[in-house]
C-alpha cells in the first residue's frame, strides 16, 4: 500500500491521527481507548430494561421441513473422449467411469452414467458414447479412472484412482477431449472436498447447487480439464492461482501412481491418513485436503522425490490448504466480506469503495463502486434480500457523525445518508433473518436497528444505554438477539434484545473483544484482541470457553462459524487463519489448526475480515495489500447471504 494512511475513528482524539499501515501492521483501524488497557473484565452479570422482545436464554431455532427437491429433465450427453495418465505417461488398461453428483447431500452416492466401464487404450486413451443419459444439462458430472497399468511400470497399480471434475452435462462439447492425472485429481478434490466422501462420491443437496456449481467451477479454473495443466483457461487477469502447490500435490501422488503393483504406495497412504488409512491416491488426496497440516513436510518429500509437473514449491509449506489470491476491484483497505446467494463476493474498503466479484474472482466493477456516500466503510453486511448495507464511518466530507448506504444487488443505490434510528460512526453491521439490520454505533456507543426499508426502529438515540462502550461488532443470534463486541469498557460482550427493551451484559476474561459469532446451536463465539485469545458463551450467557489460547491466534479480528459449527479466526497481526472445533464437534473449543495458525504461505496481510460461502471456500480481507484470499474448500458450506446464525445451503 506505500505510504497510505488510514485514520483512526475521530471519536478516539481531539483530531485526526494517521497511522502508516505496512507488513508491521499491529492494530485494527480502529483502537481500544486508553483508559480500557488499564482494566479487566468483570465478572459481574448487569441486566437493564424489561424482559419480551426475544430477550430470553431459548433460542427460536427453526424447524420448518426444507422444501422437496425440484423435478429435473433428462438429457442426452454427448459423446467426448480423454487419456488417463500418470506423471504424464499413459495409462493402460485402467477402468474409466463417468459420473453425475447427487442431489441427496454432501457426499452423497452418484449416479454412474455408463452402462458399461471403459477400459484405457495403450495409449491411455477412452471414448465416451453418445446416449448417455444425464439428470439434467444442469448437473454437475466428473470422470474418475480406477486402476491400470502405468506404461513406465511392469504391472497394474490397483491405488491408481485419479479423477477430473469436467462441469455441467449440458456444457460438454461433443468431440471435446479431457486429461484425467494427478494435476486434475488435486484440482477436483480440493475444490470439492466440501462435497466429496471417499471412493470418489460427490453430491450436494438438492438446495445447494449453486455451491456444487461454483465449485465445479474452480477446479476448472485450478486446472484445465482438457490440458491437464495448472492453470485453468480463461481466467481473469486478477486471479492469481496457487500453481506450484498445486503441482507440488500431483507430484506427491505421483510418488504412488507411478509404481507397480502400488509398491510404493505406503509412505503417501501413512502421511496422508486420517481416522483410517487410504487406500488409493484419491482418498489419500481427500485426507490431505481435510487435514492439511498433518504431514506436509513427509508429503513434499514424497513430492520432491518424484517432479514431474512444473513449476512446484522448493520447501516444504506450512499446510496444504490451497488458495486463490483476488485483486483489483477497487479494493482499498478492504474489511468487511459478504456473500450472495449467486456465490458473488462483496468488499468494503475503508478508503471509499464497495467491491464486487464472481465466484471465479473476475471484478464485477472494475474500480469498484463509489460515490452515494459511501467512506471510511468497516462494516458491511447484506441482507436477505442480497441488498448491500454499509456502514460509513463518516459522512463525505470529513463531518458529520457517519451514516448508512444500501445498494441492490446490482450495485446501484437504494437509499443513501440513513442516520436514523440513532446512528453515530458506526462501524459493525449484522443482518437479521427477518430482513432488519443491525448497527454498531462506535462513536456513542450504542446500536441501531434499522428495518428492511431502512426506516428507524431504535430510538432516535439508539439502544444500549449506559452497558456499552465502544462497540465494534455484532451478530444476531435465532432469537434476533443481537450480540455485541465491546473493545473498552469492563464488560466484552452485551446481548440485546429484538426490541432494544433488554440489555445484558456478560464477562469473561477477554481482553478487547473485537469479533463476534452465533453457531447453530446458540452459542456465541469471541474474538478477543488484546488477549489473543477466544472466548464461548452460550446465549443464557454462562461461560463456555474462557479466553482459549493458541492454535496461531494472534491479534484476532474477524471470526465466523461455518455449516458444521467449526469456528474459523482472522489473525489481523499473525496473518494467519485458526480454526476451532465448534459445539458439536467432539471436542468443542480445541484448536484445530497448528502452533502457528493456517495460510502462512498465503501472503496475508492484515486479515481483517472473513465470510464462508456456499461452496465452503473461506474468504479473508487483506487490509494491508487490497487482496482478498481465498481459501478453497476447508469449510463446511454456509447458506447466503448470511443473516443470524449460519445454516447449510
Amino acid at each position: 500500500m506505500g505510504n497510505k494512511t488510514v485514520k483512526l475513528p475521530r471519536i478516539l482524539l481531539s483530531h485526526p491521527l494517521s497511522i502508516p499501515l505496512s507488513a508491521s501492521v499491529a492494530a485494527p483501524f480502529f483502537a481500544i481507548p486508553f483508559f480500557a488497557l488499564l482494566t479487566g473484565c468483570g465478572g459481574n452479570v448487569s441486566t437493564g430494561g424489561g424482559g419480551g422482545g426475544g430477550g430470553g436464554c431459548t433460542p427460536s431455532i427453526s424447524s420448518s421441513t426444507p422444501a422437496s427437491c425440484p423435478s429435473r429433465t433428462p438429457v442426452a450427453g454427448v459423446a467426448f473422449s480423454g487419456k488417463v495418465t500418470t506423471a504424464t505417461k499413459p495409462v493402460i488398461g485402467a477402468s474409466v467411469e463417468l459420473y453425475a453428483a447427487s442431489n441427496s447431500g454432501n457426499g452423497s452416492a452418484p449416479a454412474a452414467l455408463l452402462a458399461t466401464t471403459l477400459t484405457t487404450a495403450s495409449d491411455g486413451s477412452f471414448t465416451v458414447p453418445f446416449g448417455y443419459l444425464c439428470p439434467s444439462a444442469q448437473t454437475p458430472v466428473y470422470l474418475i479412472s480406477k486402476g491400470g497399468q502405468p506404461a513406465s511400470a511392469g504391472s497394474a497399480n490397483s491405488s491408481l484412482w485419479l479423477m477430473t471434475a469436467l462441469g455441467p452435462c449440458g456444457s460438454l462439447n461433443s468431440g471435446s477431449s479431457y486429461v484425467v492425472n494427478e494435476v486434475t485429481t488435486a484440482a477436483s478434490v480440493w475444490a470439492l472436498a466440501s462435497f466429496m466422501s471417499s471412493g470418489g462420491n460427490v453430491g450436494a443437496s438438492c438446495t445447494n447447487t449453486t455451491g456444487l456449481d461454483n465449485a465445479f467451477f474452480i477446479a476448472s479454473r485450478l486446472a484445465d480439464p482438457t490440458t491437464g495443466a495448472s492453470p485453468g483457461a480463461g481466467n481473469p487477469s486478477n486471479l492469481a492461482v496457487p500453481t506450484k502447490k498445486l503441482n507440488t500435490l500431483a507430484n506427491a501422488l505421483t510418488s504412488c501412481t507411478v509404481s507397480a503393483g502400488g509398491s510404493a504406495c505406503s509412505p503417501l497412504f501413512s502421511a496422508a491418513a486420517g481416522k483410517s488409512v487410504p487406500t488409493n491416491t484419491l482418498d489419500a488426496a481427500l485426507d490431505i485436503a481435510r487435514a492439511p497440516a498433518n504431514n506436509a513436510a513427509a508429503i513434499y518429500s514424497l513430492a520432491a522425490g518424484s517432479a514431474t509437473f512444473s513449476p512446484a514449491l522448493t520447501s516444504a509449506p506450512p499446510d496444504w490448504m490451497l488458495h486463490n489470491t483476488v485483486s483489483g476491484g477497487g479494493m482499498s483497505s478492504p474489511a468487511s466480506v459478504a456473500v450472495d446467494a449467486s456465490g458473488n463476493v462483496w468488499a468494503s474498503s475503508y478508503f471509499n469503495a464497495i467491491s464486487e466479484f464472481s465466484p471465479n474472482g473476475a471484478a464485477v466493477f472494475p474500480a469498484g463502486i463509489t460515490g452515494s456516500g459511501i467512506n471510511e466503510s468497516y462494516g458491511m453486511a447484506l441482507d436477505v434480500e442480497g441488498n448491500v448495507w454499509i456502514a460509513n464511518e463518516q459522512t463525505t466530507p470529513q463531518s458529520g457523525n457517519g451514516d448508512v448506504t444500501e445498494l441492490n444487488h446490482s450495485g446501484q443505490p437504494l437509499a443513501t445518508g440513513i442516520t436514523s434510528g440513532g446512528i453515530y460512526f458506526p462501524l459493525g453491521v449484522a443482518a437479521d433473518p427477518n430482513g432488519d439490520m443491525w448497527f454498531a454505533d462506535y462513536g456513542d456507543s450504542k446500536v441501531t436497528l434499522l428495518s428492511s426499508s431502512g426506516s428507524a426502529i431504535s430510538s432516535s438515540s439508539g439502544w444500549g444505554g449506559t452497558s456499552l462502550s465502544f462497540p465494534v461488532a455484532l451478530a444476531v443470534d435465532a432469537g434476533h438477539n443481537a450480540w455485541v463486541a465491546n473493545q473498552g469498557g469492563l464488560v466484552p460482550i452485551t446481548k440485546i434484545s429484538a426490541d432494544g427493551s433488554q440489555v445484558t451484559n456478560f464477562n469473561c476474561d477477554c481482553n478487547g473483544a473485537s469479533g463476534v459469532a452465533t453457531d447453530q446451536s446458540g452459542n456465541v463465539w469471541i474474538a478477543n484482541y488484546y488477549g489473543n485469545s477466544v472466548s464461548e458463551v452460550d446465549t443464557c450467557g454462562t461461560l463456555k470457553l474462557d479466553a482459549a489460547l493458541g492454535g496461531g491466534v494472534l491479534r484476532p479480528q474477524g471470526i465466523a462459524v461455518d455449516g458444521a459449527g467449526a469456528v474459523w479466526v482472522a489473525n489481523f497481526q499473525g496473518n494467519s487463519l485458526s480454526e476451532l472445533g465448534g459445539s458439536s464437534s467432539s471436542s468443542p473449543g480445541t484448536y484445530l489448526s497448528p502452533a502457528t495458525g493456517f495460510g502462512t504461505d498465503a501472503s496475508l496481510l492484515g486479515p481483517y475480515g472473513l465470510a464462508i460461502d456456499a461452496s465452503g471456500n473461506l474468504w479473508v480481507s487483506n487490509s494491508g495489500q487490497n487482496t482478498l484470499t481465498q481459501f478453497i474448500g476447508v469449510a463446511a458450506p454456509v447458506k447466503t447471504p448470511l443473516a443470524g446464525p449460519p445454516q447449510l445451503p
